[in-house]
């Protein structure tokens, strides 16, 4: 069989994640308020005293208290430092491996249209064999003829307003993933959840945590070719603003088997992440910027009761250039890659790099559209994508980012 790679995006790397203990991730959130100016009430005491401190300031900076600061400061992040360029610095030995250790300050402007741009870049060659299907459990459906991906028509905004782009920095360089706007059962209709793979967050078995990690909606909406791009303002890419986020959850068991290459931990490569605007906006949600957020199902019909699924993407390796928005329809079939582990979804596509995390869309157990997987892996000659099946473990992680926040305004 061919081999098969994750297929994360423009360049090197996928990531798995972990969960974060609520004191460091308390200080994560305030860092991203010193750094936005913007404040957002989290429902915490680090965001009070922030808050607090800004008010004392009387510069309309947001100041973060010297106690936080010291308990970042342990963990080697000094945040004047990070915001001029410290982020870079990655040490592979201390790589934010620890769950607790989830740090993602807003740094304004970072995701520039260049550094966007280049984010998307292919890297090519990290496959494996695909005779890790030694796992197999029999059930492994043969594999489905491609199906040609189809660009999504402009404005993206008008026909998929939840899908968009995930940016972030790694040691080897930045990189991109697909990922989608999902409801938030704490706040219907003003939901800041965005689902993605984990490997856009975090680097698994080996890595930690991803850096400046942001969402775009909606990238490119007007559909604008590479060469058109090249001169585009940041409104012009970016039309729904950056949102960074300031939370990440994935599964243990990418974060324990997670790898850059091959299907290890594919079967629970899923993640959400929480975002807050870059420019601290109107005070609108992410959903309610956009308009629109998917629900997720998480009782969908086994792979042989599911009807068609549509999988959503940018992607970035070749023929593709990251620029546009495709799409893919077809009825799923299974692939099992270890014995222990759940079976996934498997399509026939085109898509390739780039679309990893990319929503995939079926109509749900209430008979109406669903978030039912993402993508998670596919053959590094393209044809197909693999998706994990929504279970127990990924509704825990949804539903605990989702009572995290449940508190704020």
């Amino acid at each position: 069989m061919r081999p098969i790679r994750p297929l994360f995006a423009a360049r090197r790397g996928r990531s798995p994640r972990r969960r974060i203990s609520p004191v460091l991730a308390a200080v994560g959130m305030a860092t991203a308020l010193a750094l936005t100016t913007t404040a957002c009430d989290a429902g915490t005491d680090a965001d009070a005293a922030a808050e607090t401190s800004a008010a004392a300031a009387g510069d309309g900076k947001i100041q973060i208290p010297d106690d936080i600061k010291d308990r970042l400061k342990e963990h080697g992040i000094d945040i004047d430092k990070w915001k001029g360029g410290e982020w870079k610095n990655w040490d592979k030995d201390d790589w934010l491996r620890e769950a607790g250790d989830y740090i993602n300050p807003i740094i304004a402007d970072l995701w520039d249209p260049d550094r966007m741009r280049e984010a998307e870049d292919p890297d090519q060659g990290k496959g494996v064999d695909e005779n890790d299907l030694s796992g197999d459990q029999g059930v492994t459906d043969p594999e489905p003829a491609p199906v040609e991906a189809q660009a999504v028509p402009a404005a993206y905004h008008e026909n998929v307003p939840e899908a968009g782009k995930v940016f972030f920095d790694s040691p080897e360089g930045t990189m991109v993933c697909s990922a989608t706007v999902v409801e938030d059962p704490a706040h219907p209709g003003k939901s800041n959840l965005v689902w993605t793979a984990g490997h856009c967050v975090h680097a698994g078995a080996k890595g930690g945590w991803y850096r400046n990690i942001a969402f775009v909606p909606s990238y490119n909406d007007s559909a604008m070719s590479a060469a058109e791009s090249a001169n585009a303002t940041k409104e012009q890419v970016a039309p729904y603003g950056v949102w960074w986020g300031n939370w990440a959850q994935t599964s243990d068991q990418w974060i324990e088997q997670g790898g850059p290459t091959g299907g290890e931990g594919a079967s629970y490569d899923f993640a959400v992440i929480h975002v807050t605007p870059e420019k601290g906006g109107d005070g609108k949600s992410l959903e309610e910027t956009v308009g629109s957020a998917l629900p997720v199902d998480f009782n969908a019909p086994a792979v042989s009761e599911v009807g068609d699924i549509t999988a959503t993407g940018y992607p970035a390796a070749k023929p593709f250039d990251g620029e546009t928005m495709y799409q893919c329809t077809d009825k799923p079939g299974r692939l099992s890659l270890v014995r222990s582990n759940p079976t996934m979804y498997r399509i026939g596509c085109t898509m390739t790099g780039g679309s990893s995390g990319g929503g995939w869309v079926a109509t749900g157990s209430d008979g109406e559209p669903a978030l039912v997987s993402n993508t998670s892996i596919g053959p590094v000659t393209a044809g197909w994508l693999a998706g994990p099946h929504l279970g127990a473990e990924a509704k825990g992680i949804y539903d605990s980012v989702s009572k995290k926040y449940a508190a704020q305004r």
